[in-house]
């Protein structure tokens, strides 16, 4: 993968996270259900990964 290509990836979840972080705090969703989605999404993956 070239270089710029692989900054430009890294630069994007960046951006769509900070993105995400101030939609929740706008529409003042609690931070303990943001982090729960965060925790059921990463077991998913990683439940995922085990086939």
């Amino acid at each position: 993968m070239p270089l710029p290509l692989f900054l430009a990836m890294i630069a994007f979840v960046i951006a769509a996270s900070g993105a995400t972080l101030a939609l929740a705090f706008w529409a003042e969703v609690p931070l303990m259900a943001l982090a729960f989605a965060a925790l059921a999404g990463s077991l998913a993956l990683g439940a995922r990964q085990w086939r």
